[in-house]
């Protein structure tokens, strides 16, 4: 559910008529942050609190509270004295005053070696227009500090300066890693743009505030929706059962989008992985592949079609060499069939394809570059929103998902509500990523689960294997390889099936 601010003010007020009180909301909101907090940076460090006078700067301060027992050392910069914050926030910061040490400036102040975090406590949903000059000055030493001092920044709810409802931002606006949004989506962090500002979108939910009036056209993959969309394995269960996967990829000096995207699948849980390759591609690729994939030499592509498998990905790599090839099994493939990469030009160059193949289960996948030439037989869509255009295409071909990369991934499909994905960081922008979608979007098709929940499902755990390479690896988003994705695909899948954010 995605609501406007005005309806989750709504949800709130209607919350407190129930008897719930403000104090509970906080203490709930407050230590659900700092779980966020704890995923996102696992080691203690230096927390800075950055507060302005509403309940936003008592929610940082309850969160606070609780990293404290981690080891945490807590810094704030005030807008104000304490004594003119709200009645919430002064108690909270009275009670633990003698944890923190108020500086007067962030970005001169000499922090110990260790983790920096910026806690964006200075605005909630209920701010409008530019922000006053004391929070500006504050919104700009956040920003200082994370581009000077690699400091991870974490809103609340909404990065403070951003506008709930449209995304806007005002000058200044908080530029977050992390948004820790309490409740409920906003429908602004969604929007074109505000991404910069939002970052990853982790959601906390408050127990009080789940029923509320919102857009239900549209969804933010939380892992509280996609817990129900995993299948359960039986325990009798064996390989056939676990989805046969082919996959059409790899050439002559592309061969390692063929073995990201069967690494993809394999990560994914496919019970078997079968790499179709022309006869010159085999000497090359066969012994670069994982053990646990079959690669099978074809003459013809069109071979695919007469073998027994639950879902074909084709495209990574594949190059043009065997154009009608290629063209007639995307025509005629019956399984479920991800389509990417080179598959998606040859698409894009005859689109009487999506016509003819309108009643066939097929998920595109591309990145902007991809979709600008897909857009080349629409060109009256140039201009529209993410969401309008992938919404837009796949009411051209009803069979078909359409799910477009970036930094906020929009998933659609006709008649289901529109999906936007709320994991991943600026180290996925690296070649091979896209081809590690393409398997996972496989193995989770030959599952039997549908094209729209396998692009959501394939979206969330490619972008928190992404974040766990980081902490768990220890290396700099910059370091992220396609290749660490598909190693710690595992671990999102446990993280997913457990608690995270």
């Amino acid at each position: 559910m995605i609501v406007t601010c005005h309806q989750m003010q709504q949800c709130e007020e209607a919350a407190f008529a129930r008897g719930v009180s403000a104090a509970a909301l906080m203490e709930e909101a407050g230590r659900g942050i700092a779980d966020v907090v704890r995923q996102f940076a696992p080691r203690a460090g230096s927390l800075v609190l950055f507060l302005g006078k509403g309940n936003n700067a008592g929610d940082a301060l309850v969160a606070a509270r609780e990293l404290v027992a981690d080891g945490w050392k807590l810094h704030a910069r005030l807008c104000c004295e304490p004594e003119a914050m709200k009645d919430l926030p002064r108690r909270h910061f009275a009670s633990i005053r003698s944890h923190v040490r108020v500086i007067e400036d962030a970005t001169t102040f000499d922090f110990p070696a260790g983790p920096l975090v910026s806690l964006d406590g200075l605005l909630g949903i209920g701010a409008q227009g530019p922000m006053k000059p004391e929070l500006q000055t504050l919104a700009r030493e956040m920003n200082t500090l994370r581009i000077q001092k690699h400091a991870l920044t974490v809103a609340m709810d909404i990065p403070s300066g951003l506008d709930g409802d449209h995304g806007d931002a005002c000058e200044d606006a908080v530029e977050a890693d992390v948004t820790a949004v309490v409740a409920q989506i906003k429908a602004g962090l969604l929007e074109d743009g505000a991404d910069h500002y939002v970052g990853r979108i982790a959601l906390v939910p408050l127990r009080e505030l789940t029923k509320c009036e919102g857009d239900a056209s549209a969804l933010a993959l939380t892992p509280g929706v996609l817990r129900s969309w995993l299948p359960r394995r039986q325990h009798d269960m064996h390989k056939g059962e676990a989805g046969r996967v082919g996959i059409i990829a790899g050439s002559p000096g592309f061969l390692g989008a063929a073995e990201l995207a069967c690494r993809g699948a394999l990560r994914a849980g496919a019970g078997l992985v079968t790499l179709l390759v022309k006869e010159d591609v085999y000497p090359l690729i066969a012994p670069r592949v994982p053990a646990e994939v079959m690669v099978k030499p074809v003459d013809d592509y069109r071979d695919v079609l007469e073998m027994r498998f639950d879902a074909l990905a084709i495209g990574p790599g594949l190059g043009f060499d065997h154009e009608k090839e290629i063209l007639d099994v995307l025509r005629q493939a019956k399984m479920p069939t991800i389509v990417d990469a080179d598959a998606l030009t040859l698409l894009a160059q005859h689109p009487e394809i999506l016509d003819k193949t309108g009643k066939l289960p097929r998920l595109m996948t591309p990145h902007p570059g991809e979709l600008d030439r897909l857009l080349r037989n629409y060109p009256g869509w140039h201009g529209m929103s993410r969401r309008k255009v992938t919404e837009a295409l796949v009411e051209t071909a009803p069979g078909h998902t359409l799910l477009l990369k970036g930094a906020r991934t929009v998933i659609a499909t006709r008649g289901q509500p529109t999906l936007f994905n709320t994991t991943g960081h600026p180290g996925m922008a690296s070649g091979g990523m896209g081809d590690v979608l393409s398997g996972v979007c496989a193995a989770w098709a030959a599952q039997s689960i549908p094209l729209h929940r396998t692009a959501g499902l394939a979206a969330w755990l490619c972008g928190r294997a992404a974040e766990i390479a980081l902490t768990r690896d220890h290396i700099a988003a910059e370091s992220l390889c396609a290749g660490d994705v598909a190693a710690h695909l595992g671990g999102a899948l446990l993280d997913l099936k457990q608690r995270c954010f």
